[in-house]
């Protein structure tokens, strides 16, 4: 068990896990999820932590298919710039590994933002905390466990 599995358990949402046999040559970690589990990428999340200028951090969730616009993230986290996050303190904030990061149980509570086409969809799939391993649960259920809001974070679909 991760703790993004742990949360949902504990939560009693409704859930499943996807397990599949993660390839280290993969280049893309959600693509590669998508393609394994047999689901479209639009439906499959990654998660990507952001710096903003005020050197907080804050999370995107949002297709795998999608690439994050830097201003509509700094926008809805109320920030004027934002960048990618430096691995190490991805790794320290959320205690998970690159490509595994989970939405879901990170070690320090961050302001989330889930993109606003997962409201599309029943369930979406995200990292459930290890590279090769994918919760899905409702878009509503993953808002309510982390404390999301939703925003526009890409250009695509």
């Amino acid at each position: 068990m991760t703790p993004g599995i742990n949360i949902a358990k504990k939560a009693g949402v409704s859930h499943r896990i996807h397990e599949y046999s993660h390839d280290a040559g993969a280049q893309s970690y959600g693509l590669e999820a998508a393609e394994k589990m047999g689901v479209m990428p639009q439906q499959v999340f990654k998660t990507l932590v952001v710096a903003l200028e005020t050197k907080a951090l804050a999370v995107a969730v949002l297709p795998v298919s999608a690439m994050l616009n830097m201003k509509q993230i700094a926008r809805a986290a109320g920030a004027k710039r934002a960048s990618m996050a430096a691995a190490p303190d991805v790794q320290r904030s959320t205690g998970y590994v690159l490509g595994g990061v989970s939405p879901l149980g990170q070690k320090k509570a961050l302001p989330t933002f889930i993109d606003e086409s997962a409201r599309r969809f029943d369930t979406i799939f995200v990292s459930a905390g290890r590279r090769g391993l994918e919760i899905e649960l409702s878009p509503d259920d993953l808002a309510a466990l982390t404390g999301a809001s939703y925003a526009a974070l890409s250009d695509a679909d």
